[in-house]
């Protein structure tokens, strides 16, 4: 691409030298011709009026007075009625530039001067010409170049850039070259960047969230399985196919919510529905779990209340919660609910040693976990939870007490609370 612009701008420069300077040298040299014979007959005029006055006056005429007036390298020839000519000057051969005038008396003064002397300047000025052009020309290429390589690098750069962007590095580079129009292309390639990183990062994201999320429901699913396979009931055969099923639907509600957070993280299916439901529901699917690690779970608090937000969702955090506590935490994970103001309450707590202090303020962040676990989990409960308008916090580090916040539906005002505390075994 350099070769061609360079190529194209001295073709352009040479076309421009060739139109004019042929032009000018044509000029010039009448220029300079017109003028030596403008000279010559100026000088012709000048001689002949010497001559006509020293005619009249009677005097003789004076050849070395003629001669200072005329210039070393022409001839002149003096005719006077009734006297000998008179020559001034050597005569020319070849080509000559010839003024001849005639005086009143019939004088004549003939003027002449070689063509070479028209030549010689006629020579130089085409050697100016020449030096002008060479000095157009180098002027040009050096141009050229520059202009080259002010337009090949950068297309140069950008093409890297998107072969670099096209192999899966989609960092931008925010590099700008002062060209308006590949700065153009700079910024397109930039934003193209950002979206292919945030895509990339979407996908990342969206892999790590449903390999973690879909790890609890697929061990539930696989104890269903192997309780079934383990006895011959048809009883216990059909009770167990039942709860496996529900949790196979819960194992499709949790597929549908990632990929519907992975396009949009604000939308959401918010509904109201029975809070008391989905805690019973996380308690029975994690009793197995907490009996065989010799535990025990424990709900408390206020019965009754009806939540706003998606039941699936809600389901998500409470199991990310309890499944923290039970790898994280010791002794008895409790479960209470409560009203704050308009916002139902749901705080988990167990009896382990707590939230380290240097993590307290970065435990919802993705990667960050107390021991050897991915640190996924906190994290996509609390944008679970923020995409049904509620929110995720640690209120307590040690012991530690985590509360899920929800919009709560409205309920009559002749209905009462319900305390109560059941172990679950």
């Amino acid at each position: 691409m350099r070769r061609r612009l360079i190529s194209s701008t001295l073709a352009v420069v040479l076309v421009v030298i060739a139109v004019f300077g042929v032009s000018l040298v044509i000029v010039e040299t009448r220029t300079i011709s017109n003028s030596a014979q403008e000279s010559v007959d100026s000088e012709a005029l000048r001689l002949v009026s010497i001559v006509e006055s020293s005619v009249a006056e009677r005097e003789h005429v004076d050849a070395e007075r003629l001669a200072e007036q005329i210039g070393t390298d022409r001839y002149a020839e003096i005719r006077i009625p009734g006297s000998p000519p008179l020559e001034i000057g050597k005569r020319l051969e070849g080509s000559v530039i010839r003024a001849e005038v005639t005086g009143e008396q019939g004088e004549t003064v003939l003027v002449e001067e070689s063509r070479s002397t028209v030549t010689r300047e006629v020579g130089r000025t085409l050697l100016i010409i020449a030096a002008v052009a060479l000095l157009a020309v180098i002027a040009a290429v050096l141009l050229a170049v520059r202009q080259a390589n002010k337009l090949a690098s950068p297309l140069t750069d950008l093409a890297e850039a998107a072969e670099r962007l096209g192999s899966g590095d989609p960092r931008p580079r925010h590099r700008r070259y002062g060209v308006p129009e590949l700065d153009r292309v700079a910024d397109v390639l930039d934003s193209s960047a950002e979206r292919i990183a945030r895509m990339l990062t979407a996908e990342r994201r969206l892999a790590a969230d449903a390999s973690h999320q879909l790890r609890t429901p697929l061990t539930a699913l696989s104890m269903r399985l192997e309780e079934i396979s383990a006895t011959d009931d048809p009883d216990t055969v059909k009770e167990e196919a039942i709860v496996a099923l529900t949790q196979v639907e819960r194992l499709t509600d949790v597929v549908e919510r990632l990929l519907t957070n992975s396009r949009d993280p604000r939308t959401g299916s918010a509904v109201a529905f029975d809070l008391d439901e989905v805690v019973k529901q996380q308690i029975e699917e994690w009793r197995p779990a907490y009996r065989s690690a010799g535990r025990a779970i424990v709900c408390s608090g206020k019965q009754g209340m009806r939540a706003v937000g998606t039941p699936g969702a809600v389901a998500q955090v409470l199991a990310a919660l309890i499944e923290n506590s039970l790898m994280h935490g010791g002794g008895t994970v409790a479960l209470r609910t409560r009203v704050t103001g308009n916002q139902a309450v749901i705080e988990v707590t167990d009896e382990g040693p707590g939230v380290p202090a240097d993590l307290g303020a970065r435990i919802f962040e993705r990667t960050i976990s107390g021991r050897n676990s991915t640190g996924i989990g906190l994290a996509v409960a609390r944008d679970l939870a923020e995409a049904d308008g509620g929110r995720l916090e640690l209120l307590q580090q040690q012991p530690p007490v985590f509360a899920l916040f929800l919009s709560r539906e409205a309920r009559r005002a002749t209905e009462r609370p319900k305390e109560h505390e059941r172990p679950i075994r």
